[in-house]
């Protein structure tokens, strides 16, 4: 079964932007200044800001001005004057300073450009830390992606009934360099020599998935009717679609090496066919199948 890596490696990036995306928005700080007065609070965001061109940055400060005036009710009586105290910013908006030669353009053509907006982004705080956040979360997956797990997709049928076409599975890569391999397990490897002389080099590149029957030491022998015979012991082996229509064996495995047949005996180009496979070509082992919903599990994964 070829598992093609172009599907899982575009699947695997959907995925990753994603938490990207998701990490970007937990990390960000969103801070909304406020106007006061002593009847309302408007944010800077508001359509009412942009008309009297106030400026969404930094400001020196806060400052409401009341100017008292005095004002003559009657000019013939310069005794009965009345004072009244008129506010100059009656919406309770301050003008702040700004020496920014971006936003002085912005106030006399409008709105920033843009560009001009990028920019200012660039030049500020939270540009850096969205590109500490983004660099981090890059090198976390891709020290996942090569170490420790990855997604593979399924393409074919040769490992029907266990996997179905389209599912995409986890693959780790972590207990292979310290525990032995055992029978029944299910494995992704890049393909030996053998393979590749049978299929073309093209198709020899990519990996494949089986299950491993037998380890090294095991005699292995396939009888007239199909059943799987190791060690001269009939194996009990529920995964399989049928039973296999070919004769095998018997031989035996030799020292770093495993024998790997398709559940789906009979459409399989497996161990059979093209002999045994080294461990040092075994990526990981199938864990579990993360895609479709309906299928996730890790159902006759040993």
């Amino acid at each position: 079964m070829m598992l093609t890596k172009q599907k899982s490696n575009v699947i695997a990036g959907c995925w990753f932007m994603w938490m990207m995306v998701l990490m970007m928005m937990v990390s960000r700080q969103q801070t909304e200044v406020l106007a006061f007065n002593t009847h309302s609070t408007l944010p800077l965001s508001s359509p009412l800001f942009r008309s009297t061109n106030v400026r969404r940055t930094t400001f020196q400060s806060r400052t409401t001005v009341a100017l008292w005036t005095n004002q003559n009710e009657d000019n013939n009586k310069d005794n009965d004057d009345d004072e009244k105290m008129v506010d100059p910013n009656p919406l309770g908006q301050n003008n702040y300073n700004n020496n920014n030669n971006n936003n002085n353009a912005a106030s006399a053509g409008g709105e920033l450009s843009f560009l001009d907006e990028f920019k200012m982004w660039l030049r500020s705080g939270e540009a850096k830390e969205d590109f500490k956040t983004y660099t981090s979360g890059l090198v976390v997956a891709l020290i996942i992606r090569f170490f420790i797990v990855e997604p593979r997709y399924i393409p074919s049928l040769s490992m029907y009934p266990t996997f179905e076409v389209g599912d995409q599975l986890a693959v780790e890569k972590v207990t292979k360099k310290y525990k032995p391999y055992e029978r029944k397990q299910v494995v992704v490897f890049t393909p030996p020599e053998t393979f590749r002389e049978i299929v073309g080099e093209r198709r020899g590149r990519e990996a494949l998935i089986k299950r491993i029957v037998a380890v090294e030491g095991d005699e292995v022998e396939v009888k007239k009717g199909g059943k799987l015979y190791i060690n001269g012991q009939k194996q009990n082996e529920p995964f399989t679609n049928e039973d296999a229509q070919y004769e095998f064996g018997p031989v035996q495995v030799p020292p770093g090496s495993v024998l790997v047949l398709g559940d789906n005996r009979n459409h399989s180009l497996d161990g059979h066919i093209w002999g045994f496979l080294p461990t040092e070509n075994v990526i990981g082992r199938a864990v579990f199948i993360y895609w479709p919903p309906g299928r996730i599990g890790a159902n006759e994964l040993y």
